[in-house]
């Protein structure tokens, strides 16, 4: 027995709501485009709206290079913006890769819109917020790190504090007998 969704006459049948998909991780785009690609097919473009992967962009530094990537912040999720009656429910439950809804007991519910703009980050002005991209520090409070560079090169010691927007690392480096914070660039330093 298959949960069918509210019919039309129980729910609005204009409004569209947004609902958040379980779906196979790692293939959140090529399900995303696989759904797109369906919708124009059945000719449903009025009953959706947007298919969003919630992502984050996050500065990586590798050999010395800082690259911007976009870093899913629910993998294995989707949200659709969507009419919910027979033929859109059924053409998001037949698309592959899609495991289902998120609900109460199978039966798909809408996220409220508040939980919606805070994972989506929509802003006061309705659109999303543009941030700045946050850094990718792997560094934990008191990790035990070696000085790469600088001044305090070859020394060592715990992680005091790790500042992800500024990409700084406090570390406490032991210098005449007493304990002493020292903030560096994240790249300065690295796991013993």
């Amino acid at each position: 027995m298959t949960d069918v969704p509210a019919t039309t006459s129980e729910t609005n049948a204009t409004e569209k709501l947004w609902y958040v998909l379980k779906v196979q991780s790692n293939r959140e785009k090529s399900i995303r485009e696989s759904l797109l690609r369906r919708i124009r097919q059945e000719g449903l473009e009025e009953f959706f709206g947007d298919i969003v992967i919630p992502v984050e962009k996050i500065v990586d530094t590798k050999s010395g290079k800082k690259k911007v990537i976009e870093q899913k912040l629910y993998p294995g999720y989707l949200m659709v913006q969507m009419v919910l009656n027979d033929d859109s429910w059924y053409l998001v439950r037949t698309t592959g890769g899609v495991g289902d809804f998120t609900g109460a007991g199978g039966k798909p519910l809408p996220m409220p819109q508040n939980e919606i703009d805070r994972m989506l980050r929509v802003g006061e002005d309705n659109k999303p917020e543009v941030t700045a991209p946050r850094l990718k520090v792997e560094f934990t409070t008191g990790e035990q790190v070696k000085i790469k560079e600088g001044t305090f090169a070859d020394f060592e010691g715990p992680v005091d504090s790790v500042d992800e927007t500024n990409g700084k690392v406090t570390v406490l480096v032991e210098i005449f007998g007493r304990s002493t914070p020292v903030e560096l660039e994240y790249w300065q330093v690295e796991r013993v």
